[in-house]
């Protein structure tokens, strides 16, 4: 399995976005201001594409099957793009605080420390539904990492409900555009597809 390890505040320097989006909490003090030189309009498709796919941390293929099953749906393509992306395990994890980062919420979720609806997943990509519950494993809920996330306080969004103290939670609804605060101009993915 391919395994994207380019380091994450360089990358983010050269995508041109905040490092507190991907989970990083410290801000890069060298973050660039920009080039002088204006950005062509496929450059800046390209470039929100990059993001999208650095943030979520998706390779292409997977970026590419997730968009076409976004544009089969009902609705407009890139809201329902969006919340495809939220709507993975993964992505659920990091929202609901279980993990600091996006990138260790996948690497937890792999490690089986996870029961969706009582049944292990290991599956980060899987996608949820609303309903579905998440809960840290028995055996996990000791160790010193979840000892310390249920310390942490994290703002939790509408359309999840958490319980801490349980180290569980639940899908309640399906996330609205408006409820995404990832920094996304989804139409330039759109775009830059649709070519």
């Amino acid at each position: 399995m391919a395994v994207d390890r380019s380091p994450v505040l360089k990358r983010c320097r050269s995508l041109d976005l905040d490092p507190v989006h991907i989970g990083t909490m410290k801000k890069s003090k060298r973050m660039k201001q920009g080039y002088g030189k204006k950005m062509s309009e496929y450059a800046l498709q390209l470039r929100e594409k990059q993001r999208a796919k650095f943030i979520y941390g998706i390779l292409e293929k997977q970026f590419r099957n997730t968009y076409n099953k976004a544009a089969r749906k009902k609705g407009i393509t890139g809201e329902n793009f969006l919340v495809m992306l939220e709507m993975r395990l993964d992505s659920i994890v990091y929202r609901m605080g279980f993990a600091t980062t996006r990138r260790e919420a996948r690497q937890l979720v792999t490690h089986g420390h996870f029961l969706v609806n009582g049944k292990k997943l290991n599956i980060p990509s899987a996608e949820l539904k609303v309903g579905d519950v998440i809960k840290v494993k028995n055996k996990s809920v000791s160790s010193p990492k979840f000892e310390e996330i249920r310390q942490m306080r994290v703002g939790i969004p509408e359309w999840l409900e958490v319980s801490k103290d349980k180290l569980e939670g639940k899908v309640v609804s399906i996330p609205t555009r408006e409820q995404i605060d990832t920094p996304i101009e989804e139409h330039l993915i759109v775009e830059f597809y649709s070519k």
